[in-house]
Order: C-alpha cells, then sequence, then structure tokens
C-alpha cells in the first residue's frame, strides 16, 4: 500500500487511554500543535478494569497529577457516585482518596475536554509504524497508509499492542472488552532495536443488579463529607450509590480447586507474567488455602446501568466454572453474568529502556507512558502520561526535561523505580516504596508541584494565585498558632476538659494544644479563632504540619542527606567498563542503565556501596 502524507505535527500521542489523555492535553495545553490517535474513539479514557479513581498511594498520584495541571482528578470530581477517604484510622502519610465513578460518564466527559482543546486534534486511525531518521523519530504512519510527520512522539498504547484475551480455552486476539487490538506497533518497536516482554492483568465479571440479593451482603456508604480530588474545588455535593461487600466460602473454593487444571493459569495456555497484588481468585485459592473466604467488593458501573463490577474475583477460569464459583457466593444464588472475566496478555517494553525523563535511550524524540513501561493501573500510567507530555513539550523547546525526585512526589518514586530498578512483574504503585512518605502526602501535593507545572506552563494564572493564598495562609496561621498562649485559666481549663483532655498547669500555645492526640485543629482554635477563617483543605494541612512537625523535620534531614548524591550528576559518555574497581555486575548494570546521577546509581540492584565509592573517586580524578 502507498503512503500518503497528510500532516505534520509538534507532538504525536499513540493512545488515548489514561496516560495518552495526560499527554495529549499536556503538549496541546503548552502550545505545541498535537494530535492524539486511538484505534477506537470509544476507548478514550476507558475504565477497563475496576470503574474507580484513587486509592492506596494511587490517589497520592491522582492529586499530584492535578498539582501539575493534569486532568485526571477534574474529571473524577465531574463523575463521581461515591467518595471514601481510605485509611483514616491511621497516619496521615497513608490516607488517600477513593473514588466510584460513573464509567460512561467518566469517558464522555474526558473525550470532550480533548474534542474542546485547542492545538489538539483527535484522530480514528491505527498506527503501525514509528518512523526514525538518524536515531530521532521523525514521524508515525497508521493501518490505512498515511504518514504524520512529528518532532516529538509519546507512546502510550495500554495493553492494546499483540494483546489476546483469554477465558478457559478460549483465545481471541483482541484487546479489552472486545475493543480491535494493536497490531503493528510491537513490529515496529523490534524494528527499532527494542525487546518486548509479555504481560498479563485481568477483570472480574460484571453482573447484572436485578439478580443480586443485596440483603446477604453488607452495604458499604460512602464520606459523608465528601473530598474533591482537584485542589480547585473546595467542596463536592452529589447523592452517593452504595458499594456491597461479601465473601466467597470454601464451595466456591472447592468449585474452583476441581477445576484448577482448566486455569490457563495453571495449564500453561497463558505465557504473561502477571501483577503479584491483584491475583485472580484462583490464584488466591491455590496460594492460601488455609483462607476459607476471601473478600469481594460490589460496585455499581454507573448511574444509568445495570451492570456491576466484582472487585476481588477476578479470573480467567471457562465460563462453566464461572458461572458455578459465582453462583455458590451467599447473595449470587441467581447472579446473571452480563461481561465473564477475562484475562489479557499484552507487549510491553523494558522501562530500563527510557531515560527519567521517559524518552527512550534509543530513539531521540520518542517518548513512552503507562503500562506499555510495564506499570499497571490507570493513576500510574495517567501520571507517567503527563510526565511524558510535559517532557516532549521541553524536547522541543531544547529545555530540561522535568525529573520529580523521590523526595518531592510518588511521580518521582514511580518513575524511578521503572527506570532505574525495572520490573519483571506489572509494577503497582505503594506508600511502602517511598522512603519520605510524610512528606509525600495527598493533601500537600499542591505544595510540592503546582510549582513546577507553573514553571512548565501548565498552570493558569487564577490556578497559582489561589495556590499562593492558600499557601500564605498555611504559613500564616502555623505562625500564629505557634506564637499564640493561653493562660492556664479555670474558664480554659474548663473548655479542655470538655473537649476531652486535661488541663493545663502554664501557659500552652494553640500548637501544643494541637498537637495533643486528643485535639485537632477544628476544636483548638474555638479558643481563639483566626480572623479569616481557613478551608478544610487549609485547615488539615496546618493541623497535620503542626502535629507531625517532628517527625517531618526528621524526613527532610534525611532528604537533605541524600540531596547531594541526587543532584551529582554522571556524564552519559561514561565508559564504565573501562573503571578499574567496579564489580562485573556494577559494570554491566551502570552500562546498561546510564544512571544520570549518583543517587539514581545507588539504586541500581547490583551496584553496592563499595561500586558507589569507585564511582565518587572516579570522578573525584576526572574533576566532574
Amino acid at each position: 500500500m502507498a503512503t500518503i502524507k497528510v500532516e505534520d505535527y509538534d507532538i504525536i500521542v499513540i493512545g488515548g487511554g489514561h496516560a495518552g489523555c495526560e499527554a495529549a492535553l499536556a503538549g496541546a495545553r503548552l502550545g505545541f500543535k498535537t494530535a492524539l490517535f486511538v484505534i477506537n474513539l470509544d476507548t478514550i479514557a476507558f475504565l477497563a478494569c475496576n470503574p474507580s479513581i484513587g486509592g492506596t498511594s494511587k490517589g497520592h498520584l491522582v492529586r499530584e497529577i492535578d498539582a501539575l495541571g493534569g486532568e485526571m482528578a477534574q474529571n473524577a470530581d465531574k463523575t463521581t457516585i461515591q467518595s471514601r477517604m481510605l485509611n483514616k484510622s491511621k497516619g496521615p502519610a497513608v490516607h488517600s482518596l477513593r473514588i466510584q465513578a460513573d464509567k460512561q460518564r467518566y469517558h464522555n466527559e474526558m473525550k470532550k475536554v480533548l474534542e474542546l482543546t485547542p492545538n489538539l486534534d483527535v484522530i480514528q486511525s491505527e498506527v503501525t509504524r514509528i518512523l526514525e531518521n538518524n536515531c530521532r523519530v521523525c514521524g508515525i504512519e497508521t493501518a490505512m497508509g498515511e504518514s504524520y510527520g512529528a518532532r516529538a512522539v509519546v507512546l502510550a498504547t495500554g495493553v492494546y499492542m499483540k494483546s489476546h484475551i483469554i477465558i478457559g480455552e478460549y483465545r481471541a486476539q483482541t484487546g479489552p472488552n472486545g475493543f480491535q487490538r494493536a497490531n503493528g506497533i510491537s513490529d515496529s518497536l523490534r524494528e527499532l532495536g527494542f525487546d518486548l516482554r509479555r504481560f498479563k492483568t485481568g477483570t472480574p465479571a460484571r453482573v447484572s443488579k436485578r439478580s443480586v440479593d443485596f440483603s446477604k451482603l453488607e452495604a458499604q456508604y460512602g464520606d459523608e463529607k465528601i473530598v474533591p480530588f482537584s485542589f480547585s474545588n473546595d467542596r463536592l455535593d452529589i447523592a452517593q450509590d452504595p458499594c456491597w461487600m461479601g465473601y466467597t466460602n470454601t464451595t466456591t473454593h472447592d468449585i474452583i480447586r476441581a477445576n484448577i487444571h482448566r486455569s490457563p493459569l495453571y495449564s500453561g495456555m497463558i505465557d504473561g507474567i502477571g501483577p503479584r497484588y491483584c491475583p485472580s481468585i484462583e490464584d488466591k485459592v491455590m496460594r492460601f488455602p488455609e483462607r476459607n473466604a476471601h473478600q469481594f467488593f460490589l460496585e455499581p458501573e454507573g448511574r444509568y446501568t445495570d451492570e456491576m463490577y466484582v472487585q476481588g474475583i477476578s479470573s480467567s477460569l471457562p465460563v462453566d466454572v464461572q458461572r458455578d464459583l459465582y453462583h455458590s457466593i451467599k447473595g449470587f444464588e441467581n447472579i446473571k453474568i452480563m461481561r465473564y472475566a477475562y484475562a489479557i496478555e499484552y507487549d510491553c517494553l523494558d522501562p530500563q529502556d527510557m531515560k527519567l525523563s521517559l524518552e527512550t535511550k534509543s530513539v531521540a524524540g520518542l517518548f513512552t507512558a503507562g503500562q506499555i513501561n510495564g506499570s499497571s493501573g490507570y493513576e500510574e500510567a495517567a501520571a507517567q502520561g503527563i510526565m511524558a507530555g510535559i517532557n516532549a513539550a521541553q524536547y522541543i523547546k531544547q529545555d530540561e526535561p522535568l525529573i520529580i525526585k523521590r523526595d518531592e512526589g510518588y511521580i518521582g518514586v514511580l518513575i524511578d523505580d521503572l527506570v532505574t530498578k525495572g520490573t519483571n512483574e506489572p509494577y503497582r504503585m505503594m506508600t511502602s516504596r517511598a522512603e519520605y512518605r510524610l512528606l509525600l502526602r495527598q493533601d500537600n501535593a499542591d505544595e510540592r508541584l503546582t510549582e513546577y507545572g507553573r514553571r512548565v506552563g501548565l498552570v493558569s494564572d487564577a490556578r497559582y494565585d489561589a495556590f499562593m493564598y492558600k499557601k500564605d495562609s498555611i504559613e500564616a496561621e502555623k505562625i500564629r498558632l505557634e506564637a499564640t498562649s493561653l493562660n492556664p485559666t479555670d474558664a480554659l481549663n474548663a473548655k479542655l476538659v470538655a473537649m476531652g483532655t486535661t488541663p493545663a498547669k502554664k501557659s500552652v500555645t494553640l500548637a501544643e494544644l494541637i498537637r495533643r492526640p486528643e485535639l485537632c485543629y477544628s476544636k483548638v482554635v474555638q479558643l481563639d479563632p483566626p480572623e479569616v477563617p481557613l478551608s478544610e483543605q487549609t485547615q488539615e494541612t496546618v493541623e497535620i504540619d503542626i502535629k507531625y512537625s517532628g517527625y517531618i523535620d526528621k524526613q527532610n534531614k534525611q532528604a537533605g542527606k541524600m540531596k547531594t548524591l541526587e543532584e551529582r550528576l554522571l556524564p552519559e559518555n561514561i565508559d564504565y567498563s573501562a573503571i578499574s574497581g567496579l564489580c562485573l555486575e556494577a559494570r554491566q548494570k551502570l552500562s546498561q542503565i546510564k544512571p544520570a546521577t549518583l543517587g539514581q546509581a545507588m539504586r541500581i540492584s547490583g551496584v553496592s556501596p563499595a561500586d558507589i565509592s569507585v564511582l565518587l573517586i572516579y570522578l573525584k580524578q576526572k574533576g566532574l
């Protein structure tokens, strides 16, 4: 087929999932002529698995995307049908917002934003080839024989590259939910010298709401007070739909064990590596034989559909086994399955082939984001997407890329983990992966990252002014609370006792009272209110900063000690094989990954403290 040249763009984004949407919006909003190519417009921002946004650590990522000027938080707020703050009984470092979204509306709202964004064209066409000239990207070709020029390309194909849907012995060459897969791009990447890997993920069945006996399940309601995801929204007032909790049982597990030989996971039919932290129900049953029950949640897919999502019971077992195991669950005796559970295998890249900017090491101007990099999850994808879009723009401008450090954001932890450590299974963000969790709270994501969003050009004047007002309010209130003392009068002590705390024996500051475990900001300021009341979001940050100031200072000092190493640049042209004193594994790993800094080198598996000492001596000898 002859190729027809159609048009030139500054940035072309391939794939319209959560990574592609953020990348395309970032490029266009930064003033670059951008095109978003998708195989099917109906897959834009499609919630292929759980119709939810956020959760433990993932909620932090959504807040950080918002602080940088991204769209996911705004879209989540528009489409929320239930909202809950997770881990409220634990410390603020792990508080994480999670919302149930209206699946169809989430797609529609994001599609509308893309369509109305200046500088952005949305095109339905399968990209089959990436074009390069002298190891520099220069455009793309489509399955219909069209070519488009580009100065930078962002590859965000999700789970669509050569994907297979697997249910028992049934195998179909298709993407999620029956959407067409991407057939040609894998071969193009191999031609460019990339090694592809095969990963797997899965999803549970969708069932009819009318067929559920809810009297046998436990209702799970949303929080009475909804906390918005976006810092630009003060509050959300919506009616919330309930979710429901239930359990599998020994009968369910017996059905699975009796048919385990028919599971593609155990028969060898599935080659791809699956996510450790989101196992299928057959994996749970076989790996934990002592468990008599496994928890699941039944969640609505939207306000205007009867479909419900069975979180916690993903599977690739044959359809007859799926029917039997679902029917064995209390409340599901008469269940009607609308969509069967399935596993999906897909091609992806080794993230260690990328720089921290998410630009590939071998093809200049080619960026990657999302599940193609070995990650899992909508939020992880969107976080990479906005960074790839920003850095594609920085590349065109010949400016330094934006690199978020590990002590600045979960986005930094996510990308550094992928690029530096690599992954042999779908990577999932968790709070335990961050060394500085108390610094990287969801409530202060704007304080940490809005300046970066402003610097690159994604944060508007109005948004920045509101941020600065909040920031100044926080600092002013903390100073006031530390400076305001109350004398231990009978009247004060009567109020303190009424608040459930001990009387004051000497003068006490408002900050000291807030640090008492049984007191909070909203109670303490009743004793001496500020002239201008603070917003609930601002109050939360003030309280955490004061109550946990000692721990926060400790983590800041730890991060400061690492700063010297994190800022010590390593030249790209270092010949590690010629540095005597480095062990063989360190030479191989350093040559492969080409770390940008000494701090990044320290986190590479196989590079020991002794190897770092050798590198320091080498840099000193070379005057670097």
